[in-house]
């Protein structure tokens, strides 16, 4: 089958014939589509450059170019052509009929008109002395074999037949991790897929909704450092991910592991950008970089020391999903100052997203850190669009996040997780006393809802990473939806929701 080379942009393109497809326009007033007529096999395609690709019935010693111009002469049928693929691709290629062409300096207008006369050319828009927009009519040559032929005349410095080919659709492929189905919180469909237990469809943190707005599941270069006690650092949800580890107790970079007491960091960090490897959960952010600062502290100069570590080394977001309501330790300057720097120099002075969770003491105040005004106080809520009624309440309530108080949250599990106090056999770490693999658990409270949002925090830097801290708090603020009795929002915020 012969070949034929034309110019394409800045490329050019040696093209050849589909053996088994054609493009169709069938005229409207028949009323009748090409898929409907009783020469044609089957659609390829609906729409490529106008007209429907198809492939045609043909008997055995029919040949495509004989059976194209025998279909050509029918009445409901305008315009018929080859399709073509280039060298090298799979993508189907049509001409549309319109050429581009740039005549040589001086070549005057009748001489042009002599060219596109000579074709058989309509001139459908003249550009300027030297450049027109002309198409082909019913007595020209194929519109690629056209723009051939003009390559090759002297008066002509450029000829680009127009054409049409399948461009890629950036379609987000949901990643395969076996704990996704469960992880209600990022998609709730309704159900848990092993129970027969029901939740509200909807009522989630829209997280796999981003994934497909962004394409991605944000970006390898936001860091996001939890602050918190017992990171399982050989998890293989959290491994491989770690940047710039301190443990302020022993005041290094290796981090405590191991002691039954300390737990609660890992199913924290998980929630957060727990990683995609194709088993287990997944975090909200599962490309972001992991920085583990063990070791929660009231010191003051502690205090000072963690937010200041999370700067110096380049933190974009902090979690804590720790704190106190206790009377007798409130937060006191220097406290005040520690956070108020980080969430202001920060991020090379955009500063640092610091989140705090609210509490789970059913109060009406919240955790004091979660009161300072830089802070994204979180609360939460349930798998129904519910109050989670152990979440503490307050005018701070920045946004209200899933979390467990009807079905919990599926988060990582320290190796050495001891599990519930009480039960036995699985019930020490699933709510229903199903097992869904050795790494992980149910998990809740605030301390769950607080990493989920920061991973949300990731993702909204991954498609603006020129947000300001004060930036990501409003926008969280300002687009969250609002649950619960609208009876209870006053000027638009819910001491319970935000």
């Amino acid at each position: 089958m012969s070949k034929l080379t034309i110019k394409s942009g800045k490329n050019e393109l040696t093209l050849q014939k589909s053996r088994r497809l054609v493009g169709l326009k069938t005229s409207e007033t028949t009323g009748r589509s090409a898929e409907s007529l009783d020469y044609i096999e089957s659609e390829v395609m609906k729409n490529l450059g106008g007209f429907q690709i198809v492939t045609l019935k043909m008997a055995a010693n029919d040949q495509l170019d004989d059976k194209l111009d025998e279909i050509r002469e029918r009445d409901e049928v305008s315009v018929g052509t080859h399709v073509y693929f280039a060298e090298g691709s799979k993508r189907p290629i049509v001409p549309t009929g319109d050429i581009y062409i740039v005549f040589q300096e001086g070549v005057s207008e009748a001489e042009q008109l002599i060219v596109l006369e000579t074709f058989r050319l309509a001139l459908i828009e003249r550009r300027s002395t030297e450049r027109v927009l002309a198409r082909v009519t019913p007595d020209s040559p194929n519109p690629f074999k056209v723009g051939h032929a003009l390559q090759q005349i002297s008066l002509v410095k450029f000829a680009e037949p127009d054409l049409d080919t399948i461009l890629d659709e950036y379609t987000f492929a949901l990643p395969n991790d076996d704990l996704l189905s469960h992880q209600w919180f990022l998609q709730n469909n309704g159900f848990v897929p092993d129970t027969n237990y029901p939740l509200r469809k909807g009522a989630d943190a829209k997280v796999v909704d981003a994934w497909q707005r962004l394409g991605n599941m944000g970006k390898s270069d936001i860091t996001i450092a939890l602050i918190d006690n017992g990171f399982d650092l050989t998890h293989p949800d959290l491994k491989g991910k770690i940047v710039k580890p301190f443990d302020l107790w022993n005041q290094s970079s290796e981090v405590l592991q191991g002691d039954p007491r300390y737990t609660h960091g890992t199913p924290c960090a998980s929630l957060a950008l727990a990683t995609s490897n194709g088993q287990g959960m997944l975090g909200a952010a599962p490309n972001a970089r992991f920085m583990p600062v063990s070791g929660t502290s009231y010191a003051n100069h502690l205090t000072e020391q963690m937010f200041d570590h999370c700067v110096r080394n380049g933190a974009d977001i902090i979690s804590c999903s720790w704190g106190t309501t206790d009377p007798a330790f409130s937060l006191g300057p220097i406290k005040e100052q520690a956070i108020t720097r980080a969430a202001k120099s920060g991020r090379n002075g955009k500063g640092c997203v610091i989140l705090f969770a609210v509490g789970n003491d059913d109060l009406d105040f919240v955790n004091f850190y979660a009161a300072h005004p830089d802070v994204i106080a979180v609360a939460a809520c349930t798998s129904r669009d519910e109050y989670a009624v152990y979440s503490n309440r307050g005018r701070e309530v920045s946004v209200c996040a899933p979390s467990n108080g009807d079905w919990p949250l599926v988060a990582a599990r320290a190796w050495w997780d001891a599990g519930m106090q009480g039960f036995t056999g699985n019930r020490k770490y699933w709510y229903d006393g199903v097992a869904r693999g050795q790494y992980y658990k149910h998990f809740g409270g605030t301390s769950g809802s607080t990493p989920l949002v920061a991973g949300i925090c990731a993702l909204m830097l991954s498609a603006n990473p020129d947000l300001a801290a004060r930036e990501v708090k409003d926008i969280l603020q300002q687009t969250a939806d609002k649950i619960g009795p609208l009876s209870e929002y006053v000027n638009g915020h819910s001491v319970k929701y935000g």
